[in-house]
């Protein structure tokens, strides 16, 4: 069986690695948009979590068996369309992931000074769409609209002290541009309450142990909470906990004036949590050309848990930032007209990764249930699409006796069309110039950030 995979990120990676470990005669193709593989582990894990990162080797190792092909700079539904694909393969799988990003919906959100946290990653990340971005960090208030892990990778990179992120492969621009940066305190604001933050613990912690920067929650949000928490799950229970014990610190016994001045001197920067506050109208100077605040509608949380839904009181606020990032989740977009999808829901309607009404069509990672998880999440959830393709194969729900030509019959198509393929080799000659750039500043690697300069380093 010939098996084509659209796109190279964790969904991507995982889907073939299983149906290529599982069916000794399958040959998987990948194709990816970028001439480079990896999708969020290059572009959305941020640079001083290079841990995280280390799934590479295994993607690394699938992309190299024989059975296995890479085809980067293609672009599905462009370059090649979904029906060819389907002409090409026995089973095609859509893991092109959420290449968007939720919008706020509110006046001023266009104006200068407010970004999606999809584009600051990307710009930190060096994601070839965004390295033009040049966010003005020339203010000392952040405000960052989200309370998941990326709002918080967000709040760490504009707060980490440089000599921590210059041992990272954050991209040479972005470095010199938070080398400038006046931001000294980041505000992080969400709808719901303390018990409805989506972050996890291991992300609170390492924000809270940020060298030069201090937490600033406030004791009265934490009131009550214990009680609450008492039969709640044990990360929340945990997670929660942590945030109290951080609220409720009681510095030493020194006088006010003297612990504020050592505080200040050993923390010149701060962070800190704002809850039940949901975003009204980010508001212009007076120009009308820049963010310099935001309007803030207080909420009460009706229901309880996950549940909570948050509703405006009919009070405001004004919070006064000149930086405004929203980091209110991703979004998956249509690929294809000839591929059923919930614009509502941003997914392809399937089950078990089978895309309804299209035999022979699959989807894994967050096209296939929405913008969630980390990448273990996305692993299981690839996995389970892959069995999807190996029991279709068994039970001859896909016809075997129709030979398919796989790649030969979509590099015509390429060729015609004036589109050259990128492979694997390829990008490991990319990669080793990455490597060696990285290696004269001591860094892991200097990330490229243009797709011409690749292309011209592969010849």
């Amino acid at each position: 069986p010939r098996v084509c995979v659209v796109g190279s990120g964790p969904a991507g990676f995982y889907t073939a690695q299983h149906i290529l470990k599982h069916h000794g005669g399958a040959r998987v193709d990948i194709y990816e948009k970028l001439p480079v593989p990896f999708g969020l582990v290059r572009f959305g894990v941020a640079p001083d979590h290079p841990e995280v990162k280390n799934v590479i080797n295994a993607f690394t190792q699938t992309a190299r068996l024989e059975r296995c092909s890479y085809y980067g700079n293609v672009t599905v539904g462009r370059d090649v369309t979904v029906a060819e694909l389907r002409q090409a393969y026995h089973a095609v799988v859509l893991s092109y992931g959420a290449e968007d990003n939720r919008v706020l919906g509110i006046p001023g959100e266009n104006l200068s000074g407010v970004y999606s946290a999809r584009a600051f990653v990307g710009w930190y990340n060096g994601l070839p769409e965004n390295r033009d971005l040049k966010p003005d960090l020339s203010c000392e208030t952040a405000l960052i609209l989200g309370h998941g892990n990326v709002a918080l990778d967000i709040a760490r990179i504009l707060l980490s002290p440089l000599h921590l992120l210059k041992k990272t492969d954050i991209t040479d621009g972005s470095l010199a541009a938070l080398t400038c940066s006046k931001v000294k305190r980041v505000w992080l604001v969400g709808r719901r309450g303390p018990l409805q933050v989506a972050f996890t613990i291991k992300e609170l912690r390492e924000m809270i142990n940020l060298p030069g920067a201090r937490p600033v929650l406030n004791p009265a949000d934490f009131t009550g909470l214990e009680n609450a928490i008492k039969d709640a799950p044990r990360p929340r229970k945990r997670l929660t906990e942590l945030m109290i014990k951080t609220a409720l610190e009681k510095p030493g016994e020194k006088t006010m004036e003297v612990q504020a001045a050592v505080s200040q001197a050993a923390a010149p920067r701060e962070w800190g949590l704002k809850f039940q506050r949901s975003p009204q109208e980010v508001l212009p100077t007076t120009d009308g050309r820049r963010a310099r605040g935001v309007r803030m509608a207080l909420t009460r949380l009706e229901g309880s848990g996950d549940a909570a839904k948050a509703v405006p009181t009919g009070d405001v606020e004004e919070l006064e930032c000149g930086l405004v990032l929203s980091s209110i989740g991703y979004r998956s977009l249509p690929l294809d007209p000839a591929v059923p999808f919930d614009t509502q829901r941003g997914i392809i309607p399937n089950s078990s990764g089978r895309v309804e009404g299209v035999p022979g069509l699959y989807c894994s990672g967050w096209v296939k249930r929405g913008p969630t998880g980390v990448i273990i999440t996305t692993m299981n959830d690839s996995f389970d699409t892959a069995q999807s393709v190996l029991e279709d194969l068994q039970v001859g729900v896909l016809d075997m006796s129709a030979s398919r030509e796989g790649f030969g019959a979509v590099e015509s198509i390429l060729r015609s069309r004036g589109v050259r393929p990128v492979s694997f080799s390829d990008w490991e000659k990319i990669d080793a110039a990455e490597v060696a750039r990285g290696k004269a500043a001591g860094k892991p690697r200097e990330k490229i950030v243009d797709p011409q300069e690749m292309l011209q380093l592969i010849g």
